[in-house]
């Protein structure tokens, strides 16, 4: 059986003020191709479909649209909810999915259970567990000592009672320890909402939503696919992908990583000013239609820079310097001195500390022409 692995849409996410919708309608239509090429029974949504509880209206569009195609093609569709999702939004009208092969985790109620898909092999019983904390466990398990993350997910697992003599896959949203975040995640303080990688262990798969790097958790089938695009420039280097996992008989798992082109890609830019807008630089390149991080080296800070560089890079999300000024990180401590000092070279020491070098001949000329006007 050949199964789809996909998670952390994020519709409706908007990233450095720009709406996203545009580059997640191309990726959704491009996943929907890829899908007919590689013709899977099984597709996995580990979570995180909107990002936010309340999506805006043209994203729940969007997964409407992207849902039909999907049911159009006589697939198994197994969607849960994330940590940016509602639950009850989610599960929405799931009983009628059902019928339809779509499958929507229900409010998280005590109980998970299968749902099997059987190939030539038997059954795959398919485990959809949404994203839970402690204190939505606690209530249905009054015996048990639950504090933790861990606590909670494995007296859920527990209680699924798994026959281990069957193929089973997990469906969940969670961080399990070890994972490596990107700047585009929600973090806990200290750690807090950290899974071991160990409770999963009776499961021949984990399809794992929630961290937007595609990486393996302690074992090569206990895995995050990642988000079908970049959400932040922390993942300007990583390659999206589909991960597609080939399942035969029991243990028999080949996984595979299909690539995925963004419309538009994040990218990350530095020199100087008149560097960057030299024809020999971009042309030829997309970075003009990118979502671009520009790093400008000059030492002087350049007047209305943005709309200049936004004639050639159309998509500036953000802007920074790297220069002296920038790379001094000095404390403006007080100067003993204070009355000994004329106003010159007060105002040339604390210049000094803000920007990392001297004032220059014109800039001290002017100055001591405004002092003097000042002391007149």
């Amino acid at each position: 059986m050949k199964i789809m692995h996909l998670s952390d849409l994020h519709l409706g996410k908007r990233v450095n003020e720009f709406s996203m919708i545009e580059d997640q309608t191309y990726i959704l239509n491009e996943i929907i191709n890829i899908i007919d090429e590689q013709k899977p029974k099984v597709i996995i949504l580990a979570g995180d479909i909107y990002d936010k509880p309340i999506p805006p209206a043209e994203a729940v569009e969007l997964f409407d649209d992207f849902l039909y195609k999907l049911s159009k093609r006589n697939l198994y569709v197994f969607i849960i909810s994330g940590n940016h999702d509602s639950a009850e939004r989610i599960a929405f009208g799931s009983r009628l999915f059902d019928k339809s092969g779509i499958y929507l985790s229900p409010v998280y109620n005590g109980k998970i259970l299968p749902i099997s898909v059987d190939d030539e092999c038997g059954d795959i019983n398919f485990y959809m567990l949404p994203f839970i904390k402690p204190v939505h466990v606690r209530r249905f398990f009054p015996d048990a000592s639950i504090s933790t993350y861990t606590d909670a997910l494995n007296a859920v697992i527990t209680d699924m009672n798994i026959d281990n003599t069957k193929r089973n896959i997990l469906i969940t949203h969670q961080f399990v320890t070890g994972s490596s975040r990107t700047e585009s995640e929600d973090v806990s303080v200290g750690g807090s909402d950290n899974v071991d990688a160990d409770i999963f262990k009776d499961f021949d798969y984990v399809a794992l939503g929630h961290i937007h790097r595609s990486q393996s958790c302690g074992s090569e089938y206990i895995r995050y696919c990642g988000t079908p695009l970049k959400y932040s420039f922390s993942e300007s280097k990583d390659t999206k992908s589909i991960t597609v996992i080939d399942i035969k008989e029991k243990g028999d798992i080949k996984l595979d990583f299909i690539p995925l082109t963004p419309l538009r890609d994040m990218v990350e830019i530095k020199g100087s000013y008149n560097e960057l807008m030299l024809k020999s630089f971009y042309e030829n390149t997309s970075l003009p239609t990118d979502y671009v991080h520009i790093t400008l080296t000059d030492e002087e800070d350049i007047p209305d820079v943005i709309t200049k560089l936004r004639v050639i890079y159309k998509n500036i999300m953000k802007l920074d310097y790297d220069n002296q000024r920038t790379r001094k990180s000095s404390e403006i401590n007080l100067i003993n001195a204070v009355d000994s000092m004329s106003p010159l070279e007060l105002f040339d020491t604390f210049y000094e500390i803000q920007n990392g070098n001297h004032l220059s001949d014109a800039q001290r000329i002017f100055l001591e022409n405004i002092i003097e006007g000042v002391w007149k």
